[in-house]
């Protein structure tokens, strides 16, 4: 069904939204959408780098991590 959709089609729809929306509420959407895809690409970059600084082996007040796998039989299961 939607591949009958030509270029007339898309302009009615268009015009369509744009009449019960309006252009001011349709541009504030837009922004809206912008700001949202602004920060999740912040998100991404900041989990990103927390990734990288957790492979590091020191921590940033000096200590390192230590191993506290418990020591036992592992025969068990």
């Amino acid at each position: 069904m939607l591949n009958n959709i030509g270029p007339a089609g898309l302009l009615l729809i268009a015009i369509v939204v744009l009449v019960l929306f309006g252009r001011g509420k349709i541009a504030g959407l837009m922004g809206e959408v912008g700001k949202g895809i602004t920060a999740f690409k912040r998100g991404v970059k900041d989990s990103s780098a927390e990734i990288e600084n957790a492979a590091t082996p020191a921590a940033e007040d000096g200590t390192r991590a230590r191993d506290v796998t418990p020591q036992g039989n592992s025969d068990k299961a």
